[in-house]
């Protein structure tokens, strides 16, 4: 009979801490494999096996192609891709990004949730934004289980408290009673297991691990949104599971409501940037044609090239003010604690 052997761990911001205090009181020999996930620039290099090697009982390393889920080892996904999980071993994805991360909770989540149904725990630290939420509804409607840190207690408590609303958490608590709840959910035997994940599970996870198939399929997951994907423009479509809505873009970029507005928000402060830049430029420019057309007495030109630059700077000043504005209307996007 089946047991439940494989935790799956999401962290970002204000996660490495909690991490820490995770595996620190996780038995020598825990009955599991445990999988992490922390949001991590792509371009960085993460030292978190060393940090969690400081501080727990079980070995820790980064996840390599192909590593079987081995009982009491933790594996750590590495930065810029996806850890994914399949069958009993893993793999490594360069993969669309979800929810602008990569490696991504919610690619962890459904992977595990997708092959191993009940088997599965997952666990939801400390983060911004939403991320793990989806992933955790992949969890629950596959018969696993889900626990989340105490929002109030996290450093950033979105997204354990996006997972809580999302209705697929069984457990809230402190980290320090998380992994006594692990210990109490691991090791035990499963009941039969559900009916086989569904076609939108499948094609999900397929399409984190790059599969032609999926990826080149002409049909998509949802119906056609009417809005854009920050990643590559292209059209969004919208799919609800378990009552949650997000979006997935054709070549399978991933968006939950919150991680899309934010990253909306950021592009539109972005194209403002740009756009007091060239007008600053502008400026600058005609202002000098002017004075070069005054110097050689061309004063028709000169009060043109004038009359150009006053109202670029105009402009600028504009854009100035509203670029403030949204400043103070930005969501919470919290940097990731370097790991």
């Amino acid at each position: 009979m089946p047991k439940r052997d494989v935790v799956v761990v999401g962290a970002s911001a204000g996660g490495v801490e909690a991490l820490r205090e995770l595996v620190r009181r996780l038995p020598k020999g825990f009955p599991a494999a445990v999988l992490v996930v922390l949001h991590i620039p792509s371009g960085g290099r993460s030292a978190l096996p060393e940090i969690l090697a400081r501080s727990s009982l079980l070995p820790c390393r980064h996840a390599e192609e192909g590593d079987h889920l081995t009982p009491g080892e933790i594996l750590v996904a590495p930065p810029d891709r996806h850890l994914i999980v399949h069958d009993d071993a893993v793999t490594l994805s360069h993969g669309p990004k979800e929810n602008g991360h990569r490696p991504a909770i919610d690619v962890l989540f459904r992977s595990a949730a997708r092959v191993l149904g009940p088997r599965v725990v997952a666990v939801i630290l400390s983060g911004a934004l939403d991320d793990g939420a989806a992933g955790s509804v992949a969890v629950k409607l596959r018969g696993g289980t889900c626990v989340a840190q105490d929002p109030d207690e996290a450093l950033h408590g979105s997204m354990p408290r996006a997972a809580v609303h999302s209705g697929g958490v069984d457990f809230v608590g402190p980290v320090a009673e998380l992994a006594a709840i692990l210990a109490g959910l691991v090791g035990e035997a499963l009941p039969d297991p559900p009916a086989d994940p569904s076609s939108l599970m499948k094609a999900e996870t397929a399409m984190a691990d790059l599969e032609p198939d999926a990826l080149d399929d002409p049909e998509r997951p949802g119906t056609p949104s009417g809005f854009s994907c920050p990643d590559c423009q292209g059209v969004l479509f919208q799919i609800t599971e378990a009552g949650m809505v997000r979006y997935r873009c054709r070549v399978g970029h991933a968006w939950s409501t919150e991680s899309l507005v934010a990253q909306q928000s950021a592009s539109h402060e972005t194209a403002l940037w740009m756009a007091l830049r060239s007008l600053q430029e502008k400026a600058a420019l005609t202002s000098k044609l002017a004075e070069q057309a005054q110097e050689r007495g061309h004063h028709l030109t000169a009060e043109s090239f004038g009359g150009q630059s006053r109202d670029a700077l105009e402009a600028a000043a504009l854009v100035r003010d509203l670029i403030d504005e949204l400043g103070g209307a930005l969501p919470a996007t919290e940097a990731v604690d370097g790991a």
